[in-house]
């Protein structure tokens, strides 16, 4: 549970609305919808926006929204012209939920397995105190992304002209973390998500009757010899302090148990957490594949198709950032020393262009305590309020009143 002190630093405005928040996320985790097929999500955001009095834009990214929230009249100290972004995703997981309280998901196959739900709600719920508030100096841009879950749905938000549209000083974004208590902060200065790329390889070989190997280039052979050595990308190649992860996931091969193939292929990813590391890996891995298929008499057909960039924080954001939660959760709560995630997010399209700042919001354990995109997982509606506060006092700080 949140202590005491974290609940002594949230406004009594923010402690009327949670209930009404509540609900919402709840409602939203009943919804799943996968990504660029947000329609019902979009419509449910749109409504509640518009019932608060944004400007409301759609259509970014298909099923994207950007809210637009002015701050006060200038006779009053208000209407600034700078702006800042604050960014929440929409989409679910193509999973299988294995709850059974009232709010599941009312669709097999889709879930909110990594908190989407309460991320959407909280900046809902930040949205509507600031516009019955508007203490602030400026402009806020609230951005609802589809597609964060392998769509690229931050790249599509840009791609159809997010920062033309909506000129921002700097852009911010929030994760909600299971395993750390709740109450607390995780904040890095540099890299906090890794790359995710993926590879594909066909290995070419001359196949034959499985009795008969001399007469054959196994390319099932050269793929287990390419497999073990892929392994010294990890070991041998790189510091050991710089993360890298180098995972082969499916392999396939073959149709007969007497039949030795003519091709192997297998799948897998590359992750990394430098971008310069990112261009070295890639080189590595497509040097070991060509290498060592050759040594077996084969040919290999590499494909490493990039993902989602390194997600890199801003220094000068991410200090805004811990003195903000630093205020409101205090010092000991907010981490600034805990190591990189080798888990991707789109959010890092977005800080390659505009400088900002990627918190994790601890999640606490209980019924949060299953990790993320576990098919029990649910969002702990307790930090709710929690983020909603960050939100604002963000806001606040980087907008304030003359």
């Amino acid at each position: 549970m949140i202590g005491k002190e974290s609940y002594m630093r949230i406004s009594n405005e923010i402690i009327n609305i949670v209930p009404e928040i509540k609900k919402w996320r709840q409602q939203l985790h009943a919804h799943p919808e996968l990504g660029y097929e947000e329609e019902w999500t979009s419509n449910f955001v749109a409504e509640k926006l518009e019932s608060f009095g944004l400007e409301i834009h759609r259509g970014l990214g298909k099923t994207g929204i950007v809210g637009v929230l002015k701050g006060l009249d200038p006779t009053l100290g208000g209407g600034g012209n700078k702006a800042i972004g604050l960014r929440a995703d929409m989409d679910a997981l193509p999973m299988t939920e294995e709850n059974n309280f009232s709010y599941k998901s009312k669709f097999e196959g889709r879930m909110h397995a990594c908190g989407h739900d309460g991320h959407t709600a909280m900046l809902l719920g930040a949205a509507k105190l600031l516009s019955l508030k508007n203490d602030f100096n400026g402009t806020v841009y609230f951005i609802f992304q589809p597609a964060e879950e392998g769509g690229g749905g931050g790249l599509a938000m840009i791609d159809d002209g997010l920062f033309e549209q909506f000129p921002m000083d700097s852009v911010w974004g929030m994760h909600n973390w299971p395993g750390m208590n709740e109450g607390t902060v995780a904040i890095h200065k540099g890299s906090v998500m890794a790359a995710a790329d993926k590879f594909e390889v066909t290995i070419i070989g001359n196949g034959g009757h499985a009795a008969m190997p001399q007469a054959t280039n196994d390319p099932v052979l050269a793929v287990t010899a390419i497999v073990q050595a892929l392994q010294q990308i990890v070991s041998r190649k790189q510091n050991p302090l710089d993360a890298v992860v180098v995972s082969v996931t499916q392999i396939n091969a073959g149709s007969g148990f007497n039949i030795i193939p003519q091709k192997a292929d297998f799948i897998g990813t590359i992750r990394t957490v430098n971008p310069d590391t990112r261009i070295n890996v890639h080189k590595q891995f497509t040097e070991i594949c060509n290498a060592t298929a050759l040594a077996y008499g084969c040919v290999a057909e590499v494909s490493v198709i990039k993902g989602y960039p390194v997600t890199v924080n801003d220094v000068q954001s991410s200090e805004k950032a811990i003195e903000v939660s630093s205020n409101l959760f205090g010092k000991d709560s907010v981490k600034t020393n805990m190591a990189p995630s080798m888990g991707a997010e789109d959010f890092a399209y977005m800080l390659e262009k505009i400088p900002g700042s990627y918190i994790w919001l601890g999640a606490g354990e209980g019924k949060s305590g299953c990790m993320l995109h576990n098919t029990k997982y649910d969002f702990n509606d307790n930090i709710i309020p929690l983020g909603i506060s960050y939100w604002e006092q963000l806001v606040k700080s980087e907008l304030p009143l003359r």
